[in-house]
């Protein structure tokens, strides 16, 4: 028999105790966790930070259109800082997502930090889709 009358009656776990009946953390082993959560979030959002320093270019897939059985044209957006130039793959695909043509587009440099692009990419046999592989920067221009 516990101490608790009100947890001996009703079946409830006794006070100091979570729901399951065990023992709660104490106040320093909240304060560790809180810590240690902070510390993976900072860690985190760092190496997304840094990454987004070493490569400034990103891109986005807007469409895409087979124009013939050797053929199709890719349409994306690449973002970059205005003066950067960027050298972006594209990739044309069959539909067993086998590569049957690929190109590299030089981007830039631009005045804006958004670029449009509609590149043709010649194929080996007819496509189903293209897509943009990725985006490198280049040299900034003007040096």
């Amino acid at each position: 028999m516990s101490t608790d009358p009100l947890a001996d009656r009703y079946g409830r776990p006794a006070r100091g105790t979570g729901p399951s009946g065990r023992p709660r953390l104490s106040t320093g082993a909240r304060i560790a966790i809180g810590a240690a959560l902070a510390a993976g979030v900072a860690g985190a959002a760092w190496f997304a930070w840094s990454d987004a320093q070493r490569n400034p270019v990103s891109f986005r897939d807007i469409g895409f259109s087979v124009e013939s059985a050797e053929q199709v044209s890719v349409t994306f957006d690449v973002m970059m800082p205005p003066g950067t130039t960027a050298v972006c793959t594209i990739t044309a695909l069959d539909p067993s997502y086998a590569e049957v043509g690929s190109l590299d587009v030089e981007v830039g440099p631009g005045e804006r930090d958004a670029i449009r692009v509609t590149a043709e990419v010649r194929t080996t046999q007819e496509a189903t889709t293209g897509v943009v592989d990725h985006c490198s920067a280049g040299d900034r221009a003007g040096g």
